[in-house]
């Protein structure tokens, strides 16, 4: 379910099949909190439920992630945070190949494009190549991932991923959430709702 009330949270329901997904954008000072649970497939069939945190401070950069759940027989707790200005720290060990990526992408949903959308904030016709610091489960590690976006309208966009040969065109709410990611996600959606700054969007009642 995608949404938001007057104090200011979001909320989203994405899956990549038709499991059961939830999630919150919360306004949270100095930044946003997205916070959500997943259970889903993994790509070779083994069952998982996710629970995740990510906190961002005013310009939409990553500072904080949290993934904690199972997949299958494996367990996790990731904890992760990026040091201003410094490396990505792991459950207390830092990450090399990192530098220059202020964004956390997490596999298994598409609530994190977000932050990148809302970073970006791309006017229609623009482009931009960036790196990403990207969580899949079960391997739960971080590696570099560099995506293309092209806005194409208001709320579409021209997608790339070169690492996974994957591209295409992604439809987006008004609040940045993704809505259609070709052959992961599609949402269906009814309603209007209020963003904490005052600004409306349909959203209301998203599944995907």
């Amino acid at each position: 379910m995608e949404g938001v009330d007057g104090n200011g949270k979001d909320s989203l329901a994405p899956s990549r099949c038709s499991w059961p997904r939830r999630c919150r954008l919360v306004r949270q000072a100095p930044g946003w909190r997205l916070e959500g649970t997943a259970a889903f497939r993994h790509e070779d069939g083994t069952a998982a439920c996710v629970s995740y945190a990510v906190e961002c401070d005013e310009e939409w950069r990553t500072r904080i992630g949290e993934v904690r759940g199972w997949v299958g027989a494996y367990g996790l707790n990731l904890h992760l945070c990026r040091v201003s200005n410094g490396p990505w720290i792991l459950n207390d060990q830092v990450v090399d190949g990192l530098d220059g990526c202020v964004d956390l992408d997490l596999g298994f949903t598409p609530a994190t494009n977000l932050f990148q959308l809302r970073r970006m904030a791309l006017q229609v016709g623009q482009a931009a190549e960036i790196s990403v610091a990207w969580l899949d489960v079960p391997d739960g590690g971080l590696e570099v991932l560099r995506q293309r976006y092209e806005r194409r309208s208001a709320e579409e966009y021209d997608y790339q991923a070169p690492q996974f040969e994957y591209a295409a065109h992604l439809r987006v709410s008004p609040a940045g959430f993704v809505v259609k990611y070709p052959g992961l996600w599609e949402a269906e959606s009814t309603g209007t709702q209020r963003f904490g700054d005052g600004s409306e969007h349909n959203g209301n009642g998203k599944t995907y």
